[in-house]
């Protein structure tokens, strides 16, 4: 009974600590914030829960995260220490914003848009690689 017990407790444990326990962005810069610094730090569940969910998104961080695990280590190491450098803000209406920031490894400027739907902050990533849409 004890060992049946135990096992109960084990498994309702992990059940709880599986699901991801991210906290909703409460606007842009946070949603942009979270889903830079996870890219950065080779999260990709917790950017993909800061991302709008689309076949173009979906694609696009797949492709980040492909070339993100074929860094070597000290390549990883790097962007993981990096720093996110905010380099502008601009809200474009009440409900997007468009985020042009770099890192404190590569210092390459980015643009990531982020938008409110149904009262969720998410990063549309696909702007960054067309900022036209």
């Amino acid at each position: 009974m004890k060992y049946i017990l135990v096992c109960l407790a084990v498994l309702l444990i992990s059940c709880n600590t599986s699901s991801n326990n991210f906290k909703e962005a409460d606007n842009a810069i946070d949603a942009g914030r979270e889903f830079i610094d996870a890219c950065l730090k080779g999260d990709f569940v917790r950017s993909d829960f800061y991302m709008l969910q689309d076949e173009q998104n979906k694609s696009a961080l797949k492709r980040i995260e492909r070339e993100y695990r074929e860094k070597d280590r000290d390549g990883r190491r790097q962007y993981r220490e990096a720093s996110i450098v905010i380099n502008e803000i601009a809200n474009i209406t009440e409900s997007t914003a468009i985020i042009n920031y770099s890192n404190s490894y590569d210092k390459i400027a980015h643009k990531i848009k982020v938008v409110q739907l149904n009262n969720k902050w998410l990063v549309d990533f696909k702007y960054t690689f067309n900022p036209n849409l």
